[in-house]
């Protein structure tokens, strides 16, 4: 079966009643865990977007307490499980701000970690990656957040 377009299903969607529509959203979030949370931050916490940032770096926080730093093979899986839940959130917000938030923080703990990452090519270059990422949401937001943004990219740089 060939899903339809996006564009096909925003004007069915336009013509489908409310009712229709919360039955919809019901039969999605039973689905997949995804579509479960992203409902839940478009339903409750959109509107509150420095408090969600928040929740996300405490839940990367988290994750960085739990990294095996014995082993950087061990310690590599769980940082990138970590930028993976980091991504997805980002994903959910469609947010630049919230991007370079995020990723900065995530940068940042991984900078903090007690492992030398700096050995392992791969870390290496998802740091990279992160930092060049960061780059491009910054480079499209306003000239004055860049400023302040570039000012803590700059100190991250290796």
């Amino acid at each position: 079966m060939k899903p339809a377009s996006v564009n096909e299903i925003k004007q069915k969607l336009k013509e489908t009643d409310k009712k229709d529509l919360i039955e919809i959203c019901q039969r999605l979030a039973r689905f997949k865990k995804e579509n479960k949370e992203l409902l839940t931050f478009l339903l409750f916490e959109e509107d509150d977007l420095p408090n969600y940032i928040k929740n996300v770096k405490e839940e990367i926080d988290e994750g960085f307490l739990q990294v095996n730093t014995s082993s950087v093979y061990f310690a590599k899986k769980t940082i990138r499980k970590i930028l993976r839940i980091s991504n997805k959130y980002i994903r959910y917000t469609g947010s630049k701000t919230a991007e370079v938030e995020i990723l900065l923080h995530y940068l940042v703990s991984l900078k903090g970690l007690n492992l030398h990452w700096q050995k392992s090519t791969a870390l290496t270059n998802l740091y990279q990656a992160q930092l060049k990422k960061i780059n491009t949401a910054i480079s499209a937001m306003h000239e004055d957040l860049q400023y302040d943004y570039l000012r803590q990219l700059e100190r991250l740089k290796i």
